[in-house]
C-alpha cells in the first residue's frame, strides 16, 4: 500500500476553548489529507470525472495539539475497495512521534456528471494499493 504524508501546523483558529485543536478541525484535516492524496496519485482525467465523499468516520482522539504545533498526517488504503466504497486509514503524529488522532474513514466514489455512486474499478484503486 502507498502511504501519503502531509505536514499540518495548527493555527489559532484551529484551537477550541480547552486550548487544543478542536474535534471538527481534525475532521477537516482528515478530509484535507485524503483529497491531497487523491490529487497526488490520480491522473487528471480521473480527477475531472470523479469525486469522493465520506460515508463514515471512526475517530480516536489520543492526544492534544496546541497552536503552532505541527503534526505529520499519514494516510493509506489497506485493502481493495468493496463496490463503490473503500476504507482509508489516517493518523496524525506529533513532533514527539506519538499518535494524536487516528481514524478509519469510508469513502464512496461519485460520478461528477451524474452524481451517482460508481463501483471503484481496479485502475482507480491500484495506485493506492501498490507499494
Amino acid at each position: 500500500m502507498t502511504r501519503f504524508t502531509l505536514l499540518i501546523t495548527a493555527t489559532p483558529d484551529d484551537i477550541d476553548e480547552l486550548g487544543h485543536v478542536n474535534n471538527a478541525v481534525w475532521v477537516r484535516w482528515i478530509q484535507q489529507i485524503a483529497v491531497a492524496h487523491w490529487q497526488a496519485i490520480a491522473p487528471p482525467e480521473q480527477q475531472a470525472a470523479y469525486v469522493w465523499v465520506v460515508t463514515r468516520h471512526e475517530i480516536d482522539y489520543c492526544g492534544n495539539v496546541a497552536a503552532g504545533e505541527t503534526v505529520t498526517g499519514e494516510t493509506w488504503v489497506p485493502a481493495p475497495p468493496t463496490g463503490a466504497r473503500f476504507d482509508r486509514h489516517v493518523r496524525f503524529l506529533g513532533a514527539d512521534g506519538k499518535v494524536k488522532v487516528q481514524a478509519v474513514t469510508t469513502w464512496a466514489l461519485i460520478d461528477r456528471v451524474t452524481g451517482r455512486l460508481l463501483r471503484v474499478r481496479e485502475e482507480i484503486a491500484a495506485p493506492f494499493l501498490s507499494a
